[in-house]
């Protein structure tokens, strides 16, 4: 994937008081009043969100290695959020390596059975502390999705350790800032609380902060330092929005604050982290899904639709992952966008098909990139033919 490219057009009298410069080879104009650093990126126009390097030129920049790290020999242990779930599923389909992905000792963690109900950064952190540093909960505090108590079961708790140790790779996915917990204690719970066991005078409803959750993440981080100091670890933010809030709000603009809490945390964890630690990383998921596609969501408005996903994931491939990967880029962007309206839905078909002329001909009035986008998607489907 290559670099943004924003030149900077020479201004002259007839300018005024407009800096002119461009994106992608698109003109664009700003004010030129102001100092805007030594590191200025503009926010991308619709136009340039069309583009096949639109997410590395607009979303990637300063998050992408230099080099793909993942090989088939890599370790790697993923949990957090249902979005982890997709990551791994995905990664373990490619013969990659998600130790929490395998059958065995490994498949009997709760990271590997439960690990996306695992959304809030508590819930995260507690594994790391059980399993490497022993702790103990005074509370019960872990539900599978069927409200079933998961006990602190000293097998599973070394099953785990081993799995933590073992990794070469940590993907961490956080979903929600929205926890329950104990009053008295105020440890929370993976899940909520089960109905049968509730009592309003032990349990509450809360949302978690900004500083809690920043000091989890410097937790997790430390843990993780003290006892595989040499792994990789890449946070990640699901977009994947909450099915209800138990605040007296709407679930829209709850939701909302819920992934700004913890968007704000990744971004002062991260900032003041990585310039110390070459080996902690992002992988902007939660922007690409949220700004790059317009319209991303299935009927329900919280499953993502699978097109889109598979485009992160591809990207993901390409971007982490050595070896061919499962799809060429441009075409996972075209299916995309079929997808979500950036382009005729019967254009990958026809491009799936074998139909190339009929997807030339569905864009033959459509924009010069978009029909570039349609020949390189064809290009790429046809090597693969052969």
């Amino acid at each position: 994937m290559s670099h943004p490219k924003q030149k900077r057009l020479k201004i002259g009298d007839e300018a005024g008081p407009l800096l002119k410069f461009q994106v992608d080879g698109l003109n664009q104009e700003a004010h030129k009043t102001w100092f805007r650093g030594v590191h200025c990126n503009f926010n991308p126009t619709l136009k340039n969100l069309h583009n096949v390097d639109a997410v590395s030129n607009h979303v990637l920049k300063g998050w992408a290695p230099k080099a793909p790290t993942i090989s088939p020999q890599t370790n790697i242990v993923a949990f957090g959020s249902c979005f982890a779930e997709h990551i791994s599923q995905w990664l373990a389909k490619r013969d990659f390596n998600v130790l929490n992905q395998k059958d065995g000792a490994w498949g009997d963690t709760y990271i590997a059975r439960f690990g996306e109900g695992m959304a809030n950064s508590y819930a995260v952190l507690q594994q790391f502390e059980w399993a490497l540093e022993g702790k103990a909960f005074a509370e019960t505090l872990w539900h599978d999705k069927d409200a079933t108590l998961q006990d602190y079961n000293e097998e599973i708790r070394l099953q785990t350790k081993a799995a933590l140790l073992a990794s070469d790779f940590y993907i961490i996915t956080l979903g929600l800032s929205e926890v329950w917990s104990h009053r008295a204690t105020g440890e929370v719970f993976w899940r909520a609380v089960p109905q049968d066991v509730y009592d309003p005078a032990l349990h509450e409803f809360r949302v978690s902060t900004h500083s809690e959750n920043l000091s989890n993440l410097k937790q997790i981080h430390r843990i993780i330092r003290k006892h595989n100091p040499d792994a990789k670890i890449m946070f990640t933010l699901s977009p994947v929005p909450l099915v209800a809030t138990f605040r007296p709000v709407s679930c829209i603009t709850a939701n909302s604050a819920s992934k700004a809490i913890l968007r704000a945390a990744l971004d002062e964890f991260l900032s003041a982290t990585r310039p110390e630690d070459e080996n902690l990383h992002y992988w902007p998921s939660y922007e690409i899904v949220m700004d790059v596609f317009q319209n991303r969501w299935s009927d329900d408005r919280r499953h993502i639709k699978p097109q889109v996903l598979d485009y992160v994931m591809t990207a993901f491939e390409h971007v982490w992952c050595t070896g061919k990967p499962q799809m060429g880029l441009s075409q996972a962007w075209v299916r995309a966008r079929c997808a979500t309206g950036g382009l005729p839905p019967k254009v990958y078909s026809f491009l799936e098909s074998g139909q190339f002329e009929n997807a030339e001909k569905a864009v033959s009035n459509w924009s010069v990139e978009n029909r570039n986008l349609v020949e390189q998607a064809k290009l790429e489907m046809m090597s693969q033919r052969f």
